[in-house]
Order: structure tokens, then C-alpha cells, then sequence
């Protein structure tokens, strides 16, 4: 396993306290709203700090800039680049003392805004979360991910609270291309496959309220986001937005760490080893719902989770998301590539572990190359074939 990756996947680790960090203190959301919202912003601070992209910080200075000149706040920009990485959080820290920043605003995609909420919480200041793409619910969650500078995920933290303010600009949204859309509607829809898989079957009264949000989410993506994709900016992409970036936020915040991720995560984990940028987290997410179901089909003879990837297949087909490998850029994986993702995926603080069964190597690399496989006939296949090895090393 490579060296750069810590056993310590995550901080959610059980505990006899279960605080719940459920929701941002507030939320605004509509179109051009971004201009509506510099009280709210100055009640958080005089001082901003703007952590985003070079790209983003170019593109959003101009819908920025007014707002916070509004209010006279005294403001600074500082990129986040390559990663939420330690070496970058170390340089914003540095950034955020030399301007004397009393409130983050992250404005970006999922790494952008992870990184603000982790800034802010190791200064002890409130943040602000503006996203530019639907896709991820990071805008909402008390949770960052942490990668290396390559982008290779090495663990979570868990953050005090959701962010202090959440600010959802539809305007702003929509200048984003359609793939991000796309990719937070997979990683989104994968809230009911993991959560229902974990904690299906606990009488915990919150958790089973977050597992039932979690099909509720799913039945709204399957239903609207064909529409969603074909007309952006309408109202039913809106409702779609609506559920990638805060309703699946509300589940995490419901349900907690025991309602997150399984193994579909874990593949994404394992994945941001071996695939550079040719794919972005909400797809590898998406392909990462069929390892899994292919994982329950194989190992359990689970005939239900062989019906669901085939509805999947066909959903994803529809609206772009991938279905195997080649549609992540690796169609020219080797053997010791796949290999490499699935020992990251099954690392002893993976979250894989929270399915009902063990996972053994093989098992995990099988799975990871067949999960467009017909139905038919594969309940019996628990490793890796000699001529699927041979196909792989080609």
C-alpha cells in the first residue's frame, strides 16, 4: 500500500457521546441572491478571508466584490491550490493571520469548500459557504476531507458544527458546467445505497428518519433528474439542485457518521490513488454504488441488489454517469493499479467495513471490473477469472 496513505481514515470514531452537527446555522438560497446577502455576511465578520480556486476566485470576484464593499468589509483572497491538502491549509492558516481574518468564505466546489470549513475551524472563526456546482453537499455538512497535494484522499475530519452560513445562488449554480450536476446527482442518489445498507435495520429514531430521507432522495433523483439535465435553469432542475447540494446534507446531519458511507465511498477512496484528475468525486462516487451492489450480489447471492444495478445502469446511462471503469478514464488500468484502489478501499478504518459481510481482496478487484455484468449466471463468481486478470494486464 502506498506510503503516502494513513491508516487513519476517519475521525468519526465511536464514541458514548453522539453530538449532531444537523444544519448550518443559516441558510439562503434563490436567484442572484448573492446580491441580498451582505448584512448577513458583515454579522459574521468584518475581515473575510475568500478561500476558493484560482479559477472560481477570477469567475466570482465579480459577484463578490459588491456584496462585501456594501458593507466596507475589508476582504482578501487566497487560493486553496492544488488540494485540501495539509500543505494548503498550512499556507491559508498563514494567509488568514497575515490579513487578520475574522470570518471564511469558501465559495467553490466540494475541495474549496472542505477546506474553508477546516480553516475555519482550526482558527476558531465562522465560515461562510457559497458553491458554485451542485455537486456536492459539502455547502451543508460538518465533515472535510483531506487529500495529498496529488489528490489522494487520506482521511476525514469531523467538524464542530455545519458551516454559519450557507448561501445557494441558482445564478451562480448554472454557470458551472452540466458534468457537475450530473456527478452531485451520483454522489447524492449513493445516500440511499450506503445509508440503507448500514443502518437500515437500526430503531434509533433519527437514524431511521435519515434512512427513510435517503429514499426519498433517491425516488427525486430518478423521477427529475433526466429533466433536470435537459433544461437547467427551470424548476425542475432547481428541485434537483435543492437535493443534491442541501437535502442529501440533511441526511448526514440527521443520521450522523452511522449514516454517511459504505462501500461506495471506500471505492472513491481507493480510487483518487490510481486516477489523476480524469474524474471527479461524485462520478467515482456513482461507480462506487455499483461495486457495491455487485459486491452484495456476488457475496450473498443479494437478488435485490442485482435488480437495483441494473435500474441504476440504465439511470446512469440516461443522464451520463459512469458505469465502469473506462468511463473513469481507466480503461488501461493494470492488474497492480486495481489492486492498489482496492486495498485503499479495504484499509482496516475504511468504511467498507460497515457491510454485513467480509470483503476479501479478490473479491473487492472482482466486483470493481464487472459492474455492468448481466444478471445471469455471475452469483458464483468470487474472484478474479484468469482471463479477466489477462484482460486487465493487456
Amino acid at each position: 500500500m502506498p506510503n503516502q496513505f494513513t491508516e487513519k481514515l476517519s475521525t468519526q470514531t465511536p464514541t458514548s457521546l453522539l453530538p449532531l452537527t444537523v444544519a448550518p446555522a443559516k441558510v439562503i438560497r434563490g436567484s442572484q441572491i448573492l446580491t441580498q446577502v451582505s448584512d448577513a455576511i458583515a454579522r459574521l465578520g468584518s475581515r473575510p478571508l475568500i478561500v476558493g480556486g484560482d479559477r472560481t476566485l477570477k469567475v466570482t470576484q465579480s459577484y463578490l466584490q459588491p456584496v462585501l464593499e456594501r458593507q466596507q468589509l475589508q476582504y482578501a483572497q487566497a487560493s486553496y491550490t492544488p488540494n485540501c491538502s495539509e500543505a494548503s491549509l498550512k499556507a491559508l492558516r498563514q494567509a488568514a493571520k497575515e490579513h487578520k481574518a475574522d470570518v471564511i468564505i469558501g465559495v467553490g466546489g466540494g475541495k474549496a469548500l472542505d477546506t474553508a470549513k477546516l480553516l475555519a475551524q482550526q482558527l476558531q472563526i465562522p465560515v461562510v459557504t457559497i458553491p458554485t456546482s451542485a455537486a456536492t453537499c459539502a455547502a451543508w455538512t460538518a465533515l472535510s476531507n483531506v487529500y495529498s497535494d496529488e489528490g489522494a484522499f487520506l482521511y476525514d475530519v469531523a467538524l464542530d458544527r455545519c458551516p454559519d452560513l450557507l448561501i445557494l445562488d441558482y445564478d451562480l449554480i448554472q454557470t458551472a458546467p452540466q458534468r457537475t450536476l450530473v456527478a452531485g446527482i451520483g454522489d447524492a442518489i449513493a445516500k440511499w445505497y450506503e445509508a440503507s445498507v448500514s443502518s437500515g435495520h437500526s430503531e434509533q429514531t433519527l437514524i431511521i428518519a435519515a434512512v427513510q430521507q435517503a429514499r426519498i432522495l433517491r425516488d427525486i433523483l430518478f423521477q427529475k433528474s433526466a429533466a433536470a439535465v435537459q433544461q437547467a435553469g427551470s424548476e425542475v432542475w432547481r428541485e434537483v439542485v435543492d437535493a443534491t447540494v442541501l437535502l442529501a446534507g440533511v441526511i448526514g446531519g440527521i443520521g450522523g457518521a452511522q449514516c454517511r458511507t459504505v462501500a461506495a465511498h471506500a471505492v472513491h477512496n481507493g480510487l483518487t490513488h490510481i486516477c489523476g484528475s480524469g474524474s471527479i468525486h461524485g462520478e467515482k462516487v456513482a461507480y462506487g454504488i455499483l461495486v457495491q451492489l455487485r459486491l452484495e450480489e456476488m457475496i450473498q447471492g443479494n437478488q435485490l441488489a442485482a435488480s437495483a444495478r441494473q435500474q441504476l445502469l440504465k439511470f446512469y446511462a440516461e443522464i451520463g454517469l459512469p458505469q465502469k471503469l473506462s468511463d473513469l478514464g481507466l480503461g488501461n488500468i493494470t492488474l497492480s493499479e486495481l489492486q492498489t484502489a482496492a486495498e485503499i478501499a479495504l484499509a482496516p478504518h475504511s468504511d467498507i467495513h460497515r457491510l454485513p459481510f467480509q470483503v476479501a481482496l479478490e473479491q473487492l478487484m472482482a466486483a470493481m471490473v464487472s459492474t455492468t455484468a448481466p444478471v445471469e449466471g455471475n452469483r458464483n463468481q468470487l474472484g478474479l477469472t484468469p482471463a479477466v486478470k489477462e484482460e486487465i494486464q493487456q
